[in-house]
């Protein structure tokens, strides 16, 4: 999930924004301040309500980045790299580059998200409590005994044995450590995320029907979320098994041809274009790495106007390159590959351009990594 700005970092990781975390923060906001608080404390003003609406829903994302920040620090600590943080439509995600080394791993960096959700809910039930023994009532109260009941749930949801919830990768590694084989755990949290997905879609279908209204479609579309993350976390885990143990620079293209980003489009089409046969071509500065240009990227500049425009401008920048090193390992690069819409990785070695990674060479990689498997004799 692509994040559309970045708010700063926190415990050394970017934090991003995707515009969907919008759409929920409006309805958290509506839902509160136009329903919930005027039902349960009537005869108070409008802009109270508002007030109390946009601040519960400030501090509700406020604990969900709090949730992702866990993961993010522990998952530091256990020797992952965390390239950033996004919250988005469905809560937030913790973009974690590698594996868990092993299932006690895998434990401490799901697990502790479900547990500081737990205690953000306990602290905001205590406080309220403490200020209802007070005597105190009204919006305020109301306020903090929903973040408490939305916290607790939230932490209650997340640890549903299913991928991709925390909970799926704590199946996970309680299958990982019981089998010792980490494909197959995934492949049993993904296969639970799915099952999941399907009873919340039938669960909210049958709400919906029932009366329930947008609530019941929510749920649905929450399940319907759940079964294509569970399924893609399944690809994935069955890639991975292919790809083990295979590095970058036994799949790259090793010194491909390159281009500078002060040559026109013309010049690209009629001298490279159909003389090398590449469909993306490295863009370099003294052998550094300045951008990529692919051809779909060119297709899109109009004929007359190509004679005028350099390939840098039409180019993927250089803050949006995915680099990797020669000796990292191809499915450590895997989940990198989407921050580019091309789809692309650069090598580089001391600063230098040394090869590039494509869909072709990973899909070659895969071929053989099965065809491996499947020559494998089985130990008797």
């Amino acid at each position: 999930m692509r994040a559309s700005f970045r708010i700063g970092r926190i415990a050394g990781v970017p934090v991003g924004v995707n515009w969907s975390v919008l759409v929920i923060f409006a309805l958290i906001a509506w839902g509160l301040a136009g329903s919930q608080f005027p039902r349960s404390y009537p005869d108070r003003p409008t802009w109270a309500y508002v007030l109390a609406g946009l601040s519960a829903a400030v501090v509700f994302f406020l604990g969900l980045l709090a949730h992702e920040v866990s993961h993010a620090v522990v998952a530091k600590r256990n020797g992952l790299e965390v390239s950033g943080i996004t919250l988005w439509l469905f809560g937030g995600v913790a973009e974690l580059r590698g594996e868990a080394r092993d299932p006690g791993a895998e434990l401490r960096i799901a697990g502790v998200g479900p547990l500081v959700s737990l205690i953000v809910g306990v602290f905001f039930g205590g406080v309220a409590a403490l200020l209802a023994l007070a005597g105190v009532h009204g919006l305020l109260l109301g306020a903090l005994a929903w973040l408490a009941g939305i916290n607790v749930l939230l932490a209650v949801f997340n640890v549903l044995p299913a991928a991709p919830l925390d909970g799926g990768r704590l199946l996970r590694a309680a299958v990982w450590k019981a089998t010792g084989d980490r494909t197959r755990a995934s492949v049993v949290a993904a296969r639970a995320g799915w099952i999941l997905g399907a009873l919340l879609i039938g669960l909210g279908l049958w709400q919906f029907l029932r009366g329930a209204g947008v609530g019941g479609l929510w749920l649905a579309l929450i399940g319907w979320f759940l079964i294509g993350a569970a399924g893609m976390e399944e690809r994935q885990a069955r890639l991975g098994s292919a790809l083990r143990g295979v590095r970058v620079a036994d799949v790259m293209t090793p010194q491909p041809q390159t281009a500078s980003g002060d040559m026109t489009v013309a010049d690209f089409v009629d001298h490279y274009l159909f003389a090398y046969r590449h469909s993306a071509l490295p863009l370099t500065d003294d052998g550094r790495p300045v951008g990529l240009v692919t051809l779909d990227r060119v297709r899109g500049i109009p004929a007359e106007a190509r004679s005028a425009t350099r390939l840098a401008e039409v180019a993927c920048r250089a803050d949006q390159l995915v680099l990797a090193d020669p000796d990292e390992q191809l499915t450590d690069l895997l989940p990198r590959l989407s921050e580019c819409a091309d789809g692309r990785a650069l090598v580089v070695a001391g600063g230098r351009l040394v090869g590039i990674v494509s869909p072709s060479d990973i899909s070659r990689a895969v071929q053989r990594g099965n065809l491996r498997d499947q020559t494998t004799p089985t130990p008797h």
